[in-house]
């Protein structure tokens, strides 16, 4: 009998995008994203990607003392693989983006593939009052800002990170950033089996519908072959449809407080571990399996978790 396929679960914990404001489940003090780190790699998920924030501020941080605090109390808790985003802030450079990977060289980071029209200005109208003072602004003048990942920084990230031997979470935002990649490839930076985060539903990028997932994964055939591995995050309400979808296809999924802070229609997830719970059971009625951190690591050939700086 041939064995059930597996499905790695990636949870993003708490984004450098959503604010506390919008969500008081989403964490951003070093306890809180410890704790729901914890709870959701106990949940199922095999993958925790991480942002970090000023405790005392909320801010987006890219400073690697903003990550030391939970980094090691969620090594000693479980055995998940971390995966520290390279996303950060849209006002930041690269050079400050992959800091934290430097710093702590763990088993994954993100990679964004292009630069794109990132924003969320219209969150802006939908609250009258904000937990943090920089939040309104920062939320209303998104639609000013270009999320830059040009050629020159993917390279300069790449070949900076080379020496932690870290698997890059290769983010897609739209069908030309599979292109990126592969360009990417044949010129060495690069090598497989790569991993392809589809992302879908953000404003800027490509559409969270069943027929544009089918348009980037007969792409990424086209272009990838067998040497890759893929997964799917889509923001909002499209998040679970659209992981439940994918995770029929063949492929991983992600979910968590950064992509949707909802857990059905209208109603606010309690914490990460709610919403790996909900497509865990889903995928499990469906036919699948969940993919332990060790099998994770397999799939998709990770150094593992006695390589890291943390």
């Amino acid at each position: 009998m041939a064995k059930k396929p597996k499905t790695i679960i990636t949870c993003a914990v708490t984004g450098a995008i959503h604010t506390p404001t919008m969500s008081d489940a989403l964490p951003y003090s070093y306890d809180d994203i410890t704790s729901q780190a914890i709870a959701a790699a106990e949940a199922g998920a095999s993958i925790l990607h991480l942002h970090a924030r000023n405790p005392e501020t909320g801010a987006p941080s890219v400073d690697p003392e903003d990550f030391r605090p939970f980094l090691g109390r969620i090594k000693q808790a479980t055995d998940s693989v971390v995966n520290i985003s390279t996303g950060g802030s849209l006002t930041l450079s690269i050079q400050d983006r992959i800091l934290p990977t430097k710093t702590f060289s763990p088993e994954m980071c993100s990679m964004n593939m292009g630069s794109m029209n990132f924003s969320f200005h219209p969150l802006a109208r939908r609250y009258d009052s904000w937990k943090f003072d920089w939040e309104k602004d920062y939320v209303a003048n998104s639609d000013g800002n270009i999320f830059r990942n040009t050629f020159r920084d993917i390279q300069e990230a790449a070949t900076t990170l080379a020496p932690h031997n870290v698997k890059f979470e290769h983010e897609c935002y739209d069908v030309g950033h599979l292109y990126n990649l592969r360009f990417c490839m044949d010129i060495g930076l690069f090598k497989a089996p790569i991993f392809i985060q589809f992302v879908m539903g953000i404003l800027g990028g490509i559409g969270a519908d069943i027929d544009n997932l089918v348009f980037m994964k007969r792409t990424a055939d086209k272009l990838f072959g067998d040497d890759y591995r893929w997964s799917i995050l889509a923001a909002g309400a499209a998040q679970i449809p659209m992981a439940t979808t994918a995770s029929q296809m063949g492929g991983n999924v992600r979910v968590g407080l950064e992509d949707s802070l909802f857990i059905s229609r209208g109603v606010l997830a309690e914490n990460n571990a709610q919403q790996v719970a909900k497509i865990r059971r889903i995928v499990e009625e469906l036919g699948h399996d969940i993919a332990t951190p060790d099998e994770a690591r397999e799939i998709l050939d990770l150094k593992g978790g006695d390589r890291v700086a943390f």
